[in-house]
């Protein structure tokens, strides 16, 4: 995997920075944890999505905390469960847990789909 900085930073911009990677990380790690929960327990949750964002702070350059952001369409009570049982689960957030403000907000969830 290439890693890289914008040309602006020094860089080429032939692949992401490593902030970007940490925060990609986070997102994939639960995501991965949530949609497991979600498969081993046959619930009907569509559209599952994570959106991760990262504060930064200086002095030194690093992130002061990180919010995910979970979607999905369904039962909002189920959803939340299961973004317990990922939360758990996740080795990043367990890693990071008292040592980074991370927290996971579930968002007003989505509609299902009619059948």
């Amino acid at each position: 995997m290439l890693i890289d900085r914008p040309v602006e930073k020094g860089g080429s911009n032939q692949g992401p920075m490593g902030g970007e990677l940490f925060l990609a990380s986070i997102g994939g790690c639960f995501m991965s944890n949530l949609l497991a929960a979600i498969n081993a327990r046959k619930v009907d949750l569509f559209e599952v999505r994570v959106e991760v964002v990262g504060t930064l702070a200086e002095a030194p350059a690093r992130f002061s905390s990180v919010v995910m952001n979970v979607t999905s369409s369904g039962s909002a009570e189920q959803l939340e469960r299961l973004v317990e049982v990922a939360d758990r689960g996740c080795i990043m957030m367990n890693t990071l847990r008292g040592k980074l403000d991370v927290r996971v907000h579930i968002t007003h969830p989505l509609t299902a789909p009619s059948r």
